[in-house]
C-alpha cells in the first residue's frame, strides 16, 4: 500500500463503486478519479456496466442509516447518477413499486432490514434485487432470510447476496470512524453498563475494524496497552482474523492485487494496528486547536463532513437578518483537501492567494475575447470562435473555483466570528504553554469575565490545566476554581469524573515539549495583532469580494505558527512504528504493549472477560509480566504504515498530529533520515467526538454518577 500510497477513502470509494457496477469490478483507472488535485473538483467520470443493447444499466438504491452516511462521507448525488443509479431511497421510507428496474440494497445485516427486503420481494416494488450487506451477515438471520423469502416464491428475484464490509465512515483520505455514537466513552467507563451491553459494543467495534482490516487490505500486526477494552478488542480481532485465515473457503487476503508488497507476508511489508483507549490522554478531546480542520469541527460541530454556517440576507443591509447556508467539505474540494491540516492564519493566506488567483486568469479570458466579465461570455457573439472556444471550456472549471473559494471564505468568516466571540487565540495560546500556568494565573483566567461568551472553554481549560500540571492541587485550591467556574457559568458536574482519572491519565500522557518554542517577547505582540482581525477580514469578505487583498489583515499573524509538539498517541505511534528514533520514555511506555499476529501460531492472547473491559485503565506502567508476549526483537520491529484506533472518541487535533509527524518524519520529510521510508498513519475511532459532546455528554454524565 504505501508503494501505491492509496488512501483509506480511495480503497472505500474502489468498493463502494463495485456495488454500484452491480459487483463487476469497476475500471483500474476510476479510483484516479478521486484524487482531489486530478479532480479540481470536476465530477469523476464514472463507466458503469451495459446491458445487452449496450446501454446503461440504470438502478435504485436502497440503504439505511449507516449506508447513507457510508455513501454520503465519500460520493455526491453526481457520482452516483454516473453509475446508473437514478433514485435514491432509504429503506424505511415509503416505497413505490417502479417494475423493470433492478435495486441494489446498502443495508446492515438486521432482521428488520431483512424483514423489509423480504417484503419488497414479496410485492414486487422491483425487478431483481442486488443485496450488498455493510458487514457479514450472521448464519441465524441468514437462515431466518432465507426461510421467509422461501415461503413466499420470491428467491427468482434475488441477484446477489454479497457481505460488503463496509461499515465504517471515511471523513479524511485516512480518517475512519465506525459511528457508534457520542456515549462510548461514557459506555464503557460506567458502572451502570451491562456486561451483555458491553460485549455487544466490543463485538461492534471487531466488526468495525476487520471490515477496516479488509478494505486496506493486509492483515496486521496488533498492538495494545494491557487491560480495558482495547485488550479484549485486540484479542476478538486477533480471533476473527485467525478463524477466517483457517476456515474461510475464499479467503479475504489471498488476492489482494493491490497489494504486492505483502504477498510473502512478511512482517516489514504489512502494517501495525494500535488500539488504544481513550483514557490514555483526554486532553485532545478538551483542547482549542487552531488548525483548519480542527476549527471547523469545533466552532461549526461539523457532522459526516457536512458543516451550517450563518450567512448576512443583504451584506449592505445586517438588519433584515441571516440566512442558514449547509456546505458539504469533501474529497473533491481542492482547497479543502489542502489546507484542512493547516494552521488558521495560513489558510487566510491561502484564500489570499487563490482569490488572486482567479481573478488573474478571469481577467486573461475577458481580455482575450474582449468581454466585460465571465457573465458576459456566453452572450458575446464578437469575440473570435478560437478565443470563445478556449474561453468557454475554461468556465466550467472557473465557476467551481468561484464556488469553493466563496465557500471558504463564508467558513473563515463564521469562523473569525467564533474566535472573536469566545476569545479561542487567547485559550489556544495558554494552552500551547499549559504546564508553565500557576494556580494564581488559572484562577485569574477563570474569573477574566473578558474571556469570551461561551463558559464551557473555561471548564475545557481548567481540565486541561489540571490533568497536566506537576503542581498538588488542595482540596481548598479545588474549592476556589469551582467557584469560579460556576460564577462563570458553567457547569462543574464533569469534574466529579476527572478528579478520579487525574492520576491515571498524567501516567500515561507523553505530551513532548515544542521543539523550538517561540519568543515569549513575540507572542503578545502576535495575538494583539489577531485580536482585532474578525472585524476588519469581515468587512473585507462581504459578498465574497474575489481579489480582495487582505494581505494586511494577516501581517499580524502569519507568523504564528503551533509548536512541532506530538501528542500522546502521536508518542505511542512513534514508538511502536520508529522505536530507534522514540523517545526513552515513550519506548517505556510501550514495552509492555500486546503483540499480536493473526499468522502466527505464537502470538496471541487469552480473552478476558467483559467485566475487566469497564474501570480498568490502560497503559499503567509497572505490574505486568516482562515482554507480555512479545520478544525483544518484535519490540523493535518498524513499520512504515499503521492503524491507530481510539477506543471511546476520536479527535481531529490527534488526527493532524499523526498526519503531521508521519510527513515530518517519513522519507522526503524535514525531520526524516536519509533513506528512511515513506509513513502512513490511517487514523480511526468509535466516532469522531467535538469537546462540548465530550465534555457534555460523556464526562459529565459520568461525574453526575461519580458524585
Amino acid at each position: 500500500m504505501v508503494s501505491h500510497q492509496q488512501s483509506l477513502r480511495d480503497r472505500q470509494v474502489v468498493s463502494i463503486e463495485k456495488i454500484l457496477n452491480l459487483n463487476h469490478p469497476a475500471p483500474e483507472t476510476s479510483a484516479s478519479h478521486h484524487d482531489p488535485p486530478a479532480t479540481n473538483g470536476q465530477a469523476p467520470t464514472a463507466t458503469p456496466i451495459l446491458n445487452s443493447d449496450g446501454d446503461p444499466i440504470w438502478k435504485v438504491l436502497v440503504f439505511d442509516d449507516l449506508g447513507r452516511d457510508v455513501i454520503s462521507s465519500v460520493l455526491r448525488v453526481n457520482d452516483l447518477r454516473g453509475w446508473g443509479v437514478t433514485i435514491h431511497l432509504h429503506i424505511n421510507s415509503q416505497r413505490h413499486q417502479i417494475p423493470d428496474v433492478p435495486v441494489l440494497y446498502l443495508v446492515e445485516p438486521t432482521a428488520a432490514n431483512l424483514q423489509l427486503i423480504a417484503s419488497d420481494l414479496s410485492r414486487n416494488l422491483y425487478s431483481d434485487a442486488y443485496i450488498n450487506f455493510l458487514y457479514s451477515i450472521s448464519r441465524p438471520l441468514m437462515e431466518d432470510f432465507a426461510a421467509q423469502v422461501a415461503n413466499s416464491g420470491t428467491s427468482e428475484g434475488i441477484a446477489q447476496v454479497y457481505d460488503q464490509y463496509l461499515n465504517f465512515i471515511v471523513g479524511e483520505p485516512d480518517l475512519f470512524s465506525l459511528a457508534m455514537g457520542k456515549e462510548t466513552y461514557w459506555a464503557l467507563n460506567s458502572a451502570q453498563t451491562a456486561d451483555d451491553v458491553l460485549d455487544s459494543m466490543i463485538d461492534r467495534i471487531v466488526t468495525g475494524l476487520f471490515s477496516v482490516v479488509v478494505t486496506m487490505g493486509a492483515i496486521p500486526i496488533i498492538r495494545c496497552p494491557k487491560g480495558g477494552a482495547a485488550e479484549m478488542i485486540a484479542t476478538k480481532l486477533d480471533r476473527k482474523l485467525r478463524d477466517h485465515i483457517l476456515n474461510s473457503k475464499d479467503n479475504l487476503f489471498s488476492n489482494q492485487g493491490q497489494r504486492p508488497s505483502t504477498a510473502t507476508g512478511t512482517s516489514t511489508s504489512r502494517p501495525v494496528l494500535v488500539i488504544l483507549d481513550r483514557s490514555v490522554d483526554l486532553i485532545p478531546m478538551l483542547s482549542h486547536s487552531w488548525t483548519y480542520q480542527s476549527l471547523v469541527h469545533d466552532v461549526l460541530k461539523m457532522h459526516l463532513n457536512r458543516i451550517t454556517v450563518e450567512t448576512p440576507i443583504d451584506e449592505s443591509n445586517p438588519t433584515k437578518g441571516t440566512t442558514k447556508k449547509s456546505y458539504d467539505l469533501n474529497s473533491n474540494d481542492f482547497f479543502w483537501s489542502r489546507n484542512a491540516g493547516v494552521p488558521f492564519p495560513q489558510v487566510a493566506e491561502d484564500i489570499d492567494t487563490e482569490l488572486t488567483k482567479y481573478k488573474d486568469d478571469a481577467n486573461d479570458i475577458t481580455r482575450k475575447t474582449g468581454a466585460s466579465s465571465l457573465e458576459d461570455l456566453q452572450n458575446d457573439t464578437s469575440a473570435s470562435a478560437h478565443h470563445l472556444k478556449a474561453a468557454i471550456t475554461l468556465l466550467p472549471e472557473l465557476r467551481e473555483r468561484k464556488a469553493i473559494l466563496d465557500m471558504h471564505m463564508n467558513i473563515a468568516t463564521a469562523l473569525l466570528k467564533g474566535i472573536k466571540d469566545r476569545q479561542l487565540d487567547n485559550y489556544y495560546q495558554i494552552e500551547e504553554n499549559i504546564t508553565k500556568q500557576s494556580k494564581v494565573q488559572m484562577l485569574e483566567v477563570l474569573n477574566d469575565e473578558a474571556k469570551g461568551k461561551e463558559p464551557l472553554d473555561k471548564l475545557r481549560l481548567f481540565i486541561i490545566w489540571f490533568l497536566s500540571t506537576e503542581q498538588d492541587v488542595s482540596r481548598a485550591d479545588m474549592e476556589r476554581f469551582e467557584e469560579a467556574l460556576t460564577r462563570a457559568g458553567a457547569d462543574i458536574t464533569a469534574l466529579n469524573y476527572v478528579k478520579r482519572v487525574r492520576e491515571i491519565t498524567r501516567m500515561t500522557m507523553m505530551t513532548s515539549a515544542p521543539a523550538q518554542p517561540a519568543p515569549a517577547s513575540t507572542s503578545n505582540e502576535i495575538f494583539r495583532g489577531f485580536s482585532s482581525i474578525g472585524n476588519r477580514l469581515t468587512d473585507r469578505l462581504k459578498d465574497g469580494a474575489l481579489g480582495a487583498n487582505f494581505e494586511n489583515l494577516i501581517s499580524g499573524v502569519k507568523n504564528f505558527l503551533p509548536a512541532n509538539k506530538d501528542l500522546t498517541v502521536t508518542k505511542i505511534t512513534e514508538s511502536i512504528m520508529d522505536p530507534a528514533s522514540a523517545s526513552s520514555s515513550a519506548i517505556a511506555k510501550t514495552e509492555n504493549y500486546l503483540y499480536f499476529d493473526p499468522r502466527s501460531a505464537n502470538a496471541r492472547g487469552s480473552m478476558p472477560a467483559a467485566s475487566q473491559v469497564r474501570n480498568q485503565q490502560a497503559g499503567m506502567p509497572g505490574g505486568l509480566a516482562p515482554g507480555s508476549g512479545a520478544s525483544f526483537g518484535q519490540r523493535r520491529q518498524g513499520f512504515s504504515e499503521a492503524v491507530v484506533f481510539t477506543v471511546g472518541g476520536g479527535s481531529m487535533d490527534e488526527y493532524g498530529n499523526l498526519q503531521d509527524w508521519a510527513k515530518r518524519t517519513g522519507g522526503g520529510g524535514a525531520g526524516g533520515a536519509v533513506g528512511a521510508p515513506r509513513r502512513r498513519v490511517v487514523y480511526g475511532s468509535t466516532d469522531l467526538v467535538n469537546a462540548e459532546d465530550f465534555v457534555t455528554g460523556e464526562l459529565a454524565r459520568l461525574g453526575r454518577e461519580s458524585g
